[in-house]
């Protein structure tokens, strides 16, 4: 018998089971989002503090709730980065499956945003409640980044609460590994926003050269 499991509950404990998911915590697995970042224009910089005193004035008036993080943050962050134009485009909702053949295991899920460049994969966007750890999203984008049709190549993903932000890599294969970068805060005192960006803009770059 099929089990079927909704993304949005699938556990780490679960992943690692059924596919033998495995941890990296060695630094040069995932350099890509400390290294060769691209610059930013000041044009960037001035629209990426309005984000900032915008979501500073969004936590007056709770809840945040994911589709308010996705139009008040992270849309005027892909706009900022210019993932509106040429070669890129976006997609909404989008259905993924993966599925474990000797279990009889699928999980099923929808992408908050998707993020496509030339038909290949490039990036998973999740917003989840602003309240939440940003560890709860990782099973889930995980789950989304297996399903990657072209597996042969590295998935990366980005998890967003709105005020925190991190980043994922997975490669596919037999035995999947991942990783994390560190967590980037709005509420710090420097603007977080600009190293997100910067590592989005270069993690773009990679996907397209593939």
């Amino acid at each position: 018998m099929v089990q079927t499991i909704q993304a949005k509950n699938v556990t780490l404990e679960e992943l690692k089971t059924l596919f033998n998911l495995q941890l990296v915590t060695d630094d040069q697995f995932f350099p890509e989002w400390q290294e060769e970042l691209p610059e930013i224009t000041e044009f960037q910089k001035r629209q990426l503090d309005q984000i900032k005193a915008g979501y500073f004035n969004l936590l007056e008036y709770p809840p945040m709730l994911e589709k308010t993080i996705s139009l008040s943050i992270v849309s005027p962050l892909l706009f900022t980065g210019e993932f509106y134009l040429h070669q890129f485009y976006i997609k909404q909702e989008k259905s993924v499956e993966i599925s474990e053949e000797d279990e009889g295991i699928i999980i099923k899920g929808s992408l908050d945003t998707l993020v496509l460049k030339d038909q290949l994969w490039l990036m998973v966007i999740e917003s989840k409640r602003v309240s939440f750890s940003i560890e709860a999203g990782l099973a889930q984008i995980l789950a989304y980044l297996l399903a990657n049709p072209n597996p042969e190549k590295p998935s990366y993903g980005m998890i967003a609460t709105g005020g925190s932000f991190i980043f994922v890599k997975l490669l596919n294969g037999e035995s999947p590994r991942y990783a994390k970068s560190d967590l980037f805060g709005i509420s710090n005192r420097t603007n977080n926003l600009q190293d997100v960006l910067r590592i989005l803009k270069r993690l773009s770059q990679i996907a397209g050269n593939n």
